[in-house]
């Protein structure tokens, strides 16, 4: 019954937090965001103390159950291991006892503290477990909601409906990607062979509450008196804690799974109280169509495109990269950030982007090149569990300079070309771009772009929505620190 009851709740949180990566409407996250804010490594950066409180008064009476329950990471490895198992009777109970490698453990911790307090992103981005979970959704799992997605939009069109509408399947870096399948594959194999090698190994979210649920009030108890010795709670055990040959559970490594319970035949353990003296002979331890029109969709648009010379945008990159408004700044936002990758998922005009910088590697950045940051959005500021962007009200957003557009002349299209442009000044929202005449070598006046950066908020709708090529006439630089106008 106990692990009936883990599995549904473990079932519920997995289905709930994947929807926040699979959703691209922000609908979701109204009444699930509250899934990713309860991951501890985010409540930790965050300094949610009511959520860190929270988790270790589970851990101190349930023991490890937020590794088999609320991590996303954790249950999917349950899930692989569930299907290790499938339809091989013989691979039932295929586990063994295995000791603790708490040098390993330690080492992993200590890594991530000093990764967290000297604000090396890149590191914590790549032990965090959630973070790890964050990316192999978005990468593999969102690309494929997408697609059905997409071709739901196509049958509905068909009939004249529009309830659903067409997004973008990939737009992912190929760092992320590769990040997230090998990290992908490496969990499948071990949880596929060994079950939860990696959550008792490397992952330092799991150090941390195994060293408090060995304080926990309730553990499964192994009762001498009515063992057999048969040792399948041993051969079935995922998280290899059970010491079968001297009775004994690593309660540090146990993830409170409730297997062991429903595997043992003479009903000689039981998960109960532990606190105080043991009774006797109890022993206790410390230790697709759309996909067709769509590939269709792109070549007519590539075609049209070439016969209106119209190519895509190359722009090189800021000199000082762009960060989200709500981020504050961009130290901020490295110290703090897991890189999880929902605010990316989040973003209803993908213009936040996984960095290949090294120093801020598969953060998010933002990149203006066919789309721009609009005033009204604040869904990334929304979905951020850990406080590297902040929850910021849409007056704020508009009046939050994440950085200021500056012009450059030699490819400006009325200089270059002599056509009268001003696409710049028409689409800026808050009015800091006026044109202004501006003398040509030929004598000729030409009205040009001028920015006043003290009313510019860095949106990046000037960049994108100018008609030069390949090169935007007037790009953003990020600002380190944000202001308000």
């Amino acid at each position: 019954m106990l692990r009936t009851i883990r599995i549904i709740l473990a079932a519920l949180a997995f289905a709930g937090i994947t929807l926040l990566f699979l959703d691209f409407t922000g609908a979701t996250h109204a009444f699930l965001g509250w899934l990713a804010k309860i991951q501890l490594l985010p409540a930790i950066l965050s300094v949610n103390v009511v959520v860190i409180v929270a988790l270790v008064l589970l851990t101190l009476i349930f023991g490890r159950i937020y590794c088999s329950v609320i991590c996303p990471l954790g249950v999917m490895q349950d899930i692989i291991a569930w299907l290790g198992k499938r339809g091989k009777k013989k691979n039932r109970f295929k586990y063994s006892y295995s000791k603790p490698k708490t040098w390993l453990r330690i080492v992993m911790l200590v890594i991530m503290v000093i990764s967290i307090v000297f604000g090396i992103g890149a590191i914590t981005a790549l032990l965090a477990p959630y973070s790890a979970y964050g990316r192999i959704a978005s990468s593999f799992f969102a690309p494929l909601y997408a697609l059905v997605n997409n071709l739901f939009a196509a049958l509905a069109e068909r009939t004249g409906s529009y309830a659903f509408y067409p997004t973008e399947v990939w737009g992912k870096a190929l760092a992320v990607v590769i990040v997230a399948a090998i990290t992908l594959i490496a969990l499948a194999i071990l949880a596929w062979r060994n079950g939860r090698t990696y959550c008792n190994t490397i992952c330092p979210v799991g150090t941390v509450l195994g060293f408090i649920s060995k304080f926990s009030l309730l553990k499964p108890v192994i009762d001498t008196e009515k063992c057999t010795g048969c040792k399948l709670c041993g051969r079935g055990c995922k998280a290899a804690c059970i010491d079968t040959e001297n009775h004994k559970i690593d309660y540090s490594r146990c993830v409170a799974c409730m297997d062991c319970i429903s595997i043992c035949n003479s009903g000689a353990i039981s998960y109960k109280p532990v606190w105080g003296a043991a009774k006797k002979g109890e022993v206790k331890v410390d230790a697709g169509r759309r996909a067709f029109i769509t590939t269709a969709a792109l070549l007519g648009a590539t075609a049209l495109e070439a016969k209106t010379d119209i190519v895509a945008k190359k722009n090189p990159a800021p000199a000082t990269r762009i960060t989200p408004p709500g981020s504050v700044s961009a130290k901020n936002l490295t110290d703090k950030c897991i890189a999880c990758q929902l605010c990316v998922q989040a973003c209803p005009n993908n213009i936040l982007k996984p960095s290949s910088d090294l120093n801020h590697f598969m953060q998010p950045e933002v990149v203006y090149n066919d789309t721009y940051c609009r005033p009204e959005c604040t869904a990334c500021s929304e979905v951020c569990p850990t406080g590297a962007i902040r929850p910021i009200s849409k007056e704020e957003k508009s009046s939050t300079q994440i950085g200021h557009a500056v012009w450059y002349k030699e490819l400006c299209i009325p200089l270059t070309e002599g056509d009268a442009c001003g696409n710049c000044e028409r689409h800026c929202p808050t009015g800091a771009i006026t044109m202004v005449e501006y003398p040509k070598p030929d004598g000729k006046i030409a009205k040009v772009p001028a920015v006043d950066t003290a009313k510019c908020i860095g949106c990046g709708a000037c960049q994108a929505l100018c008609p030069a090529r390949p090169v935007s006439a007037i790009r953003v630089e990020g600002h380190e620190i944000h202001h308000t106008i």
